[in-house]
Order: C-alpha cells, then structure tokens, then sequence
C-alpha cells in the first residue's frame, strides 16, 4: 500500500466526530505510513477532541442556518464562500486520495470542493433521518455508509452500503464481568442496576426526571448508576450515596454497561448502535431539540423491532412510572428487549467502512 493522505470531516456534536476518529484510527492502523488530516467549524468541540486524539485539524469558518432569521443566518453566504475558498486551498495543499465526511456543517464545502476535483469521497449517515449537509453532497460522493434500512428515501440507492456506525473498539472486545463492574461502582449484587445515560455534556430533562423518581426507584429497591453530565454535576452530585452513584463522566463505559440491569438513555445515533451491541432493555427517552428530531427517528427503528421501549419527554410525567415499572418487574420483558436490540448490533462498522475507502483509492 502507498503513502496515503486522507482529509476526514465532520464535527459540531461528538456523534459526527467520534465516528470521524474511529475511521481514522482504522485507516492508520491498516496503511501505518498515511498522513490524515481532519477539517471542521472553526469554533465547535472538534477544535479541542481532534487534537486530543493524536490528529491534526484546520478550522473553516462555517455554521448552520438558524430556523428563524437572525444576524448569524445573514452571515452564512460569507461564511459559506469563506469555507468554500479555504476548503479549496486545504486541498490543493494537501492532496488527499480520499475524503471522508461525517456530518456537519464543515464537512459540506470540503466534500464539495474534493468531489469537484475528482477525488473519492465517503459519507458516512449515523442516523435514520440524514443530515442537511448529507443529503445536499448525496450527488457528489461515491460511497455513502449507513447504519439503518431504508435510506433510499435520502441517498442514491446504488451508492448505499449499510455498514452500521463506528463505535469504541472496547465495546467490540470487553465483556466485562457483571459482578466485577458492580465492585467496581461500589454497588450491591442483589439489586438490580438501572443505568442513566444523557450524553457527555448531560441531558436537563432526564436530569429533572431522575431527580423526581429518585423516590419511586428506592420504592422498587434499585440501585443507580447517572451519568448527568458535567454540565449538571455540580447541581446533582449531592445526590450521591450508598445506593446512588452520580458521574460528571463514565471513562470506564464498558463496567457501566456491564453492570447495568436496564439502561436509560437518549437517542444520539452513537449511543443507540453502542447499546445494541451491549444487548441490554433499554428505555430511550430522545431529545426533542435536534435537528428533523432524528433521535425519535432513531428510537423508532427499534421499536418497530419490539428492541427496546420509547417515552418523549412531553410524556414522562404521565407515563414513566408505569412503563418502567411493568419493565423492571418483568425478566421475560427485559430478556426479550435484551435479545432483539442485541440482533441489531453492527460491530464490525468501522471495518467495513474502512473496506469501501480501500476499495475506492485502489480504484483510482
């Protein structure tokens, strides 16, 4: 294989960007000599996880379209021809054989300029309902890599692959002892874990609900493991005791996973493949406040497969401690929900992602 250069983009939340890394560690690991590059929103989270990651990245002074009108929508045709001029320079300098984009704004006028010149470009889609910027490059790219059927309303149908999403390779390659993850957390063997994820920066309404039903969970007798996010920790840590362990952060996810009975947790496209590979019942409870609402979207693909339960936000005061409840009492339920998301799982996404770009440089 030759000295390869690879420009990867995509950034804005970390469910563009960490698919974006787990490509890149795969490329680097099958082609040791190739030299990547990663381009994003000059001002968003990319800037500083990028780096931390080992790789190089330019920033591009772009940003989304606001749904009402506002001085930042007025901006965007500068900012547009500004990121298209310095997307063009960033290839012409760097010359990649291959681009790769994950969703968000910078990915848009890079894989427009790359495709323009001929070079073979990747999309990778996380979610069930694409993306802006995906749909407006479905055109110009050769490959788009996607982890949900019926993408064909979105993409061209002889450009789809379904792969599945990138996810962390401990989740792949740990199994993890359940008693020795519930060491690890302090926790008791004979209460039943119940798991709460609401991403890394947190989640105010699941928050708010977990805050509210801490009651109605010692009532059942569960213990909790709750992720509330660093945004929120100083405000919840005082909930913090014998049965309930709080966590600005899990670093240790594949013990969080382990040790868990049910998990709670949102939609993002990466925690919905990470949880079908770990194969617990899950509730999910979406944000309604992301783009085309995607995360219900996402939520749905599984329900439609009795693979895990859904509750919107509007509907948690009337609802949750119901639905929950008849899960929790039910081994059969859970047994069942634990075994169809399980059926869903992709874990080899990454590598087949990886297997299309191979495809296309040796094709150039």
């Amino acid at each position: 294989m030759g000295n390869y250069r690879f420009i990867l983009s995509g950034g804005g939340t970390g469910g563009h960007i960490y698919p974006a890394i787990a490509i890149a560690n795969e490329l680097k690991r099958r082609h040791p000599d190739a030299e990547f590059l990663f381009v994003g929103a000059a001002d968003r989270m990319e800037m500083e996880k990028v780096p931390q990651a080992g790789y190089r990245i330019e920033g591009l002074w772009i940003s989304g379209l606001q749904r009402k009108l506002t001085l930042k929508n007025l901006m965007f045709p500068f900012k547009l021809i500004s990121s298209l001029l310095k997307a063009g320079k960033i290839v012409t300098k760097f010359k990649p054989d291959a681009v790769v984009g994950t969703g968000g704004f910078a990915s848009g006028p890079l894989l427009k300029v790359a495709s323009g010149r001929g070079i073979p470009c990747v999309l990778q889609e996380q979610n069930s309902f694409a993306g802006i910027t995906n749909k407006l490059l479905k055109n110009k790219v050769a490959k788009i890599c996607v982890a949900y059927d019926g993408m064909e309303r979105f993409f061209p149908l002889e450009k789809i692959v379904k792969t599945g999403n990138p996810v962390r390779g401990d989740l792949v390659e740990t199994n993890s002892d359940q008693s020795v993850a519930i060491d690890f957390f302090k926790l008791k063997n004979d209460n039943p874990i119940i798991l709460v994820l609401g991403g890394s920066l947190g989640a105010r309404r699941v928050n708010q609900l977990i805050e509210q039903q801490l009651p109605f969970f010692k009532a059942l007798g569960a213990q909790l493991i709750w992720q509330c996010g660093k945004l929120y920790f100083e405000e919840y840590k005082k909930y913090e005791s014998e049965d309930v362990k709080v966590f600005d952060f899990l670093n240790n996810m594949n013990y969080a996973y382990s040790a868990a009975d049910i998990i709670i947790s949102r939609a993002g496209a990466g925690s919905v493949s990470e949880l079908c590979i770990v194969g617990k019942p899950v509730v999910f409870i979406p944000s309604p406040n992301v783009a085309e609402d995607h995360q219900t979207k996402n939520a749905e693909a599984l329900l439609v497969e009795d693979a895990a339960l859904m509750l919107k936000e509007k509907d948690l005061e009337d609802q949750f401690e119901k639905v929950f409840k008849e899960l929790y009492e039910s081994k059969e339920k859970q047994s069942q929900l634990g075994e169809n998301i399980k059926r869903m799982a992709m874990p080899h996404a990454t590598s087949q992602i990886v297997d299309e770009i191979d495809k296309l440089i040796l094709k150039k």
